[in-house]
């Protein structure tokens, strides 16, 4: 495969090659429905990729060669690349720069030399159908991915567009809903929109009982919480008992500071050594979808654990970095931000953590014990950076009555590398 580089797109590219690939959007109703500069585009290429049902929806052209994706997709890459600069026509579903192929492409190819047409969107289609104001909704994907992404968006009044991976992602979502405390929200599973197979079908999530519909469909939720319903808020600090724990966890009060001084940024990438239940990665990557993090556990059970906890809290992304540290940082991405949890005492985890941390990024360590505290005062002393002590006292009975119960003091320690 040919690598880009930014210095790449910055240059411009010879007439002969500008631009050699187009990218057409398709809607239901086929080559019926395109324009005459998307119908010139396809017409003329020497090279024509698409799904299947794309190829077979626009007529054939003498001499010109045609291609199935294979799968892994990314196996045509290398024979795309290879006819740069010659015409190459590649057709897509609806708008193929969201969360379609345009994407991509434009990932491996520069902006000067690919042309992309779009059809409107499945996301266009669904909210014109629905009467729905587009920019007040709620965009995503589960075509290829977790249903339980859905989860960290279930929000009061929320209206969410996705689109499905199957016919049968409308049942599943409906039992995710009913499960989540949001059985009264409205479902509505918007089939073949643009095309004359196009059809709906509309009920709660507490009464859905259609257990397939078609296969190209696009789902809208008007999202309605019962009392008592698991909301997450948007704020860091969830509620202890939300996860399961061994009670190894970074406690809610304490977790919430944490990850104040951890200062998650639009995608990041965080390494939580000993990370326990997972709670402290489990909210860096709720606080932006594009934020990623990897829990560095050597537990088997709290591995198992993490998993569980991630999937439930709508982050099925969370990685997992078996063993102990530092041997399991090696081959690591390297982080913006690391928090050490526990090890913080292990000969080398806090020098390896530093060491891998890129330039401007942040670390944070958290104490309980005298011996990790000197840990972090020497840490302090070399590498400069912030103390802090965290003491936290929680209401208890107290016979009839009740009173503060003191929680361990957490000392913290955050330095930012230059």
């Amino acid at each position: 495969m040919v690598p880009w580089t930014a210095a790449m797109d910055s240059t411009p590219p010879p007439p002969w090659l500008s631009p050699w690939l187009s990218v057409v959007g398709l809607g239901e109703d086929g080559w019926d429905g395109l324009p005459p500069a998307a119908r010139a585009l396809v017409e003329h290429a020497e090279w024509l990729v698409g799904g299947t049902r794309h190829l077979s929806l626009v007529p054939a052209v003498a001499g010109q060669e045609r291609a199935a994706w294979p799968s892994p997709l990314t196996d045509a890459f290398p024979a795309l690349l290879a006819r740069r600069g010659r015409p190459v026509c590649v057709l897509a579903s609806g708008d193929p720069s969201w969360y379609g192929i345009g994407a991509t492409l434009s990932r491996i190819v520069p902006a000067a030399e690919m042309t992309v047409l779009p059809a409107p969107s499945a996301f266009s289609l669904a909210a014109a159908r629905l009467g729905w104001p587009l920019q007040e909704a709620t965009c995503l994907t589960v075509h290829g991915r977790p249903l339980e992404l859905v989860i960290p968006h279930l929000q009061p009044g929320a209206r969410l567009l996705l689109l499905s991976w199957d016919g049968t992602t409308p049942a599943k979502l409906a039992a995710l809903l009913r499960a989540r405390g949001f059985g009264a929200s409205r479902l509505t599973a918007l089939e073949a929109m643009g095309g004359p197979r196009e059809s709906r079908t509309a009920a709660t999530a507490e009464s859905w009982s259609v257990e397939r519909v078609a296969d190209l469909n696009t789902l809208a939720v008007e999202c309605a919480a019962a009392p008592g319903a698991r909301i997450l808020p948007r704020a860091p600090g969830l509620p202890d008992d939300w996860f399961a724990h061994d009670g190894q966890i970074t406690k809610r009060e304490v977790r919430a500071v944490t990850l104040s001084a951890l200062a998650p940024r639009r995608g990041e990438v965080l390494w939580d050594v000993g990370a326990g239940s997972g709670s402290i990665g489990i909210e860096w990557m709720l606080a932006d979808p594009a934020n990623r993090a990897v829990a560095v556990e050597h537990r088997e059970e709290r591995v198992a654990r993490i998993l569980a906890n991630a999937a439930a809290f709508g982050v099925p992304g969370l990685e997992v970095a078996r063993g102990k540290a530092p041997d399991a940082l090696a081959g690591l991405p390297a982080p913006n931000a690391v928090f050490i949890g526990g090890g913080v005492t292990g000969v080398g985890v806090l020098d390896r953590c530093w060491e891998a941390l890129r330039p401007g990024g942040r670390l944070v360590a958290n104490a309980v014990t005298l011996e990790s505290e000197a840990v972090l005062f020497d840490a302090h002393k070399r590498l400069g950076g912030e103390l802090s002590q965290i003491a936290v006292s929680r209401s208890a009975p107290v016979g009839g009555f009740r009173g503060w119960k003191p929680l361990m003091p957490v000392t913290l320690w955050r330095v930012d590398k230059p």
